[in-house]
């Protein structure tokens, strides 16, 4: 019906005509000083130009798909498995600093520019430096305005008996995050509306406590508070082990009732409502200062894994499968959702 309705339309505007004359006679130009008989074709051919112009914008409208349908597991996947590769990352190591190069150069090949929130905190196992990366976007001279959080943690926790690498708890959601920085980058204007944030220090060196564990997410609300930055956020998601073979997300019970109701709605839009579900009671998570703050925020988890902190949380436990249902779900939110009154 749209393609109808141009093709009985008298004429384009009168600037989108302009545009089309000029195109046209500056091919023709240049045609008769170099391809005489492509001059001749493009003559015979021009009169057809202003519907084949507009044909040609409709059709590549029309093939744009979905923001959702842009996410790919497998490249999230990818992402995990060099982090993975990177071995055990607690606050503090070495590897974690190469994780921080990493997540920070992929940020960057996709148009981001990170900050750094480095700040040092005491630990049971002493004083240690933690770095949260905080990433904005900003293009084509506008510059970012976030007004919605997209948060991971990127730490592992220590363990002092075995080797914990930290593929689904750690790695699943700094990989998905990774790929929602490629899609959301190739949008411009919704990109601005997004903040992008890392944290370290989430796992507790110990027990967590009011003084041990998410030590970022800490550190970064009372930042946004005195700042009075947390004014701006209506809302965040927070992402953790989101990559199980066998997805079960389980909202935590205090969940942002709308905010879950909404989620639901994406997954259900999707037909993926069977992979959302409530948990039965409160996590504490880094969603927890975030909401002490005023910026309401969702804890997607999927608590129900059996090798949480344990060595056999590798890479086989997690499937490009589940990073497409968690990603899909969560840029459906977003867009039809979350921010679809700020892109009218």
């Amino acid at each position: 019906m749209r393609v109808l309705q141009v093709l009985n339309a008298q004429r384009p505007t009168l600037n989108a005509q302009r545009s089309i004359q000029i195109v046209r006679r500056w091919a023709l130009e240049v045609g008769r000083w170099s391809f005489p008989s492509l001059a001749r074709q493009m003559q015979s051919l021009s009169r057809y130009s202003s519907v084949a112009f507009v044909l040609a914008t409709l059709g590549a409208q029309a093939n744009s798909p979905n923001i959702w349908e842009e996410f790919s597991g497998e490249k999230a996947l990818a992402h995990v498995q060099r982090l993975v590769d990177f071995g055990p990352r607690p606050g503090g190591s070495t590897a974690i600093e190469k994780s921080r190069d990493y997540i920070e150069d992929q940020l960057r090949r996709s148009g981001w520019q990170v900050t750094r929130q480095a700040f040092n905190d005491d630990t049971p196992r002493g004083k240690i430096q933690f770095v949260n990366l905080i990433a904005q976007f900003s293009a084509q001279g506008k510059a970012a305005s976030p007004s919605f959080l997209l948060c991971s943690h990127y730490d592992t926790k220590m363990f002092d008996t075995f080797r914990f690498v930290g593929a689904n708890d750690g790695g699943s959601s700094t990989g998905l995050l990774l790929e929602f920085a490629r899609v959301i980058g190739q949008h411009p204007d919704l990109a601005r509306k997004i903040e992008l944030v890392f944290f370290d220090g989430e796992e507790a060196f110990e027990q967590f406590s009011q003084k041990d564990g998410l030590y970022g997410s800490r550190y970064f609300a009372i930042q946004s508070r005195s700042g009075r930055s947390a004014r701006q956020f209506r809302g965040g998601l927070l992402f953790d082990m989101v990559g199980d073979r066998s997805l079960g997300i389980t909202l935590p019970s205090d969940s942002p009732a709308e905010m879950a109701r909404d989620i639901f709605g994406a997954a259900e839009a999707l037909k993926l409502r069977s992979h959302f579900s409530y948990f039965d009671r409160e996590l504490l998570d880094d969603h927890a200062p975030l909401n002490a703050i005023g910026i309401p925020t969702l804890d997607i988890i999927d608590f129900d894994y059996p090798p949480w902190h344990t060595a056999g949380d590798t890479i086989d436990k997690i499937s490009a499968e589940s990073l497409q249902i968690v990603g899909s779900v969560a840029l459906y939110y977003l867009s039809e959702f979350a921010l679809k009154p700020l892109n009218r």
